[in-house]
């Protein structure tokens, strides 16, 4: 079965305090993104790899290429005003029939076990979603009065999203809806059952400082 990697890379680095877009902030001496790229790579070196990036950043990102003399296979694509609008553009470059793995640019540390899961699952049942269990309390904020809720009930969601390519090219034809959050959501408002498998605890979403030094402190204990 062929296997796609959307990797949706449009974040800003406001969070880090950085007018670099995160997705190109060095990590162990290339960018982000360039590791998230690599991980899909070798998992699967026959997978076509999409990434999608806004326009105003797409020649920053081919500098950064050339200059780290990066040379694993992938296609551009634009990114949109948001997430759901860049994910469908990014799916049509989607051909033929497969397994649709969309993840987000900044998660260098999916591990081959959760990408696995994810297909493995995908393949069978049409969709999966790493996610983890909730290990802090949690309280529920409703106006000015917050009450304790049961953890257990919950999970977080990481990515890579998986889905097969016919299910999510259908669910993202229907029209934008604010309450999108991921793309199992969308998936899921077109009448698709999700199914859940464990991610990985080190799959971070590097989005601060703090994120950096946490994936700097995994890939250096990984080589």
């Amino acid at each position: 079965m062929k296997k796609f990697a959307l990797i949706v890379a449009g974040g800003m680095g406001s969070r880090m305090g950085n007018s670099l877009p995160k997705q190109f902030i060095d990590l162990l001496g290339e960018p982000i993104l360039m590791h998230t790229i690599r991980v899909f790579h070798h998992f699967d070196a026959g997978m076509k790899i999409i990434v999608v990036l806004p326009e105003n950043q797409k020649l920053k990102w081919k500098e950064l290429c050339s200059q780290n003399r990066f040379a694993v296979p992938h296609q551009l694509a634009a990114g949109g005003e948001n997430r759901f609008e860049s994910v469908k553009n990014g799916l049509k470059a989607i051909d033929e029939e497969g397994i649709v793995f969309i993840h987000d640019g900044v998660r260098p540390l999916v591990s081959r076990e959760t990408l696995v899961r994810c297909f493995e699952t995908a393949l069978k049942y049409g969709n999966a979603i790493p996610v983890l269990p909730v290990t802090e309390s949690l309280r529920k904020q409703e106006g000015e009065i917050n009450i304790s809720v049961d953890r257990s009930l919950y999970v977080s969601v990481q990515t890579p999203q998986t889905f097969r390519s016919g299910q999510i090219l259908d669910a993202f034809t229907q029209n934008y809806d604010p309450a999108f959050t991921d793309d199992a959501s969308v998936a899921e408002k077109s009448g698709y059952k999700i199914n859940m498998v464990e991610g990985n605890r080190e799959n971070i979403k590097i989005t601060t400082p703090t994120d950096l030094i946490v994936a700097e402190a995994f890939l250096t204990n990984r080589s």
